[in-house]
């Protein structure tokens, strides 16, 4: 229901912008016609209009990734430096969160760890709404902050870091579809201790899972029946064992390498002592307004970085 409500959404946006580009055209023939003048800031106001929608259409593209419009789960970690750094995780997630509403996105806290003192160690955040994964991804790594510490007497700057993991949610929990034609049944005669026959029906079930290999012997029931059925059971578990497997593989791929919140790691730095400056370091884009950013305004960076992406996506 969600995915038809997204795809009514987007014909929705495009049979909108069909209609108000011919209502246009019928302006500037309009126009044309009547050699009328005064129509010409009308046809200038819909005109930069329409370029408006259609630039944020074209935005969209840069989405190509498989998860993009999935919900997305935000973790903020505390990097080392005890209060300060929990401190600056604590705003950190603030900032998620006000970003998530500025957005229109659902957002809501499932873990929280907090801090010896003051803010948190960890926290772990979920975004739903349109693209949440796509843009969310864009703040994985290490968030660094420079200010003049409140937890300091003597008042001298602090440089703090917190690490920020971004991961898909899953569609829906593990399900296994088995299809018969990916199985090879074997009955043979059940065997007691020392290998003697005990029945002469075959009895016993060996099955093989063709696509992975796998083998299920199933002996110990008294029909063959019901040493199917088992074999069955215990082929199931192995197969979701196999999945959950690779389901761990998948998300370690997209978390990617395990970055330590310190020095030379910072993807982001957020200055607000002896000057105001916010710098993602890997496009170059400057804020000179950490409040605003820190109180949600993440569009601009998160943007600047997306467009810097295209030539790798394609």
């Amino acid at each position: 229901m969600r995915l038809l409500a997204e795809v009514r959404d987007t014909i929705d946006t495009w049979e909108s912008l069909k209609a108000k580009s011919s209502s246009l055209l019928g302006l500037i023939q309009l126009a044309q016609e009547e050699n009328d003048g005064s129509l010409e800031s009308s046809v200038r106001d819909e005109l930069s209009s329409l370029q408006t929608e259609l630039g944020k259409l074209e935005f969209d593209l840069v989405f190509s990734g498989e998860y993009d419009n999935r919900s997305a789960i935000l973790t903020v970690h505390a990097g080392a430096g005890g209060t300060e750094s929990q401190d600056w995780a604590q705003m950190l997630l603030r900032m998620y969160l006000r970003w998530a509403e500025r957005k229109g996105y659902k957002s809501r806290i499932l873990d929280s760890s907090p801090g010896d003192e003051a803010g948190i160690k960890s926290a772990m955040v979920e975004i739903e709404g349109r693209l949440a994964y796509g843009y969310a991804k864009t703040e994985h790594g290490v968030h660094r902050l420079v200010r003049i510490s409140p937890f300091d007497s003597s008042k001298s700057r602090h440089t703090s870091f917190a690490l920020i993991e971004v991961l898909p949610e899953a569609d829906e929990d593990i399900t296994i579809t088995i299809n018969s034609d990916d199985l090879r049944i074997d009955t043979f005669g059940a065997g007691g201790h020392g290998g003697q026959n005990v029945q002469k029906n075959s009895t016993a079930v060996r099955i093989t899972h063709l696509p992975t290999n796998i083998v299920v012997t199933c002996q110990n029931e008294r029909s063959l029946t019901q040493n199917k059925e088992t074999a069955m059971k215990v082929l199931r578990a192995r197969l979701m064992d196999l999945e959950i497997n690779k389901q761990a593989e998948e998300k370690a791929r997209l978390k990617g390498e395990r970055i330590s919140a310190e020095w030379g790691n910072q993807i982001r730095s957020y200055v607000l002592h002896p000057y105001k400056l916010v710098k993602d370091h890997r496009t170059g884009h400057e804020s000179k307004d950490p409040n605003a950013v820190l109180d949600g305004e993440l569009d601009e960076l998160i943007e600047a970085f997306l467009l810097s992406t295209v030539g790798d996506n394609k």
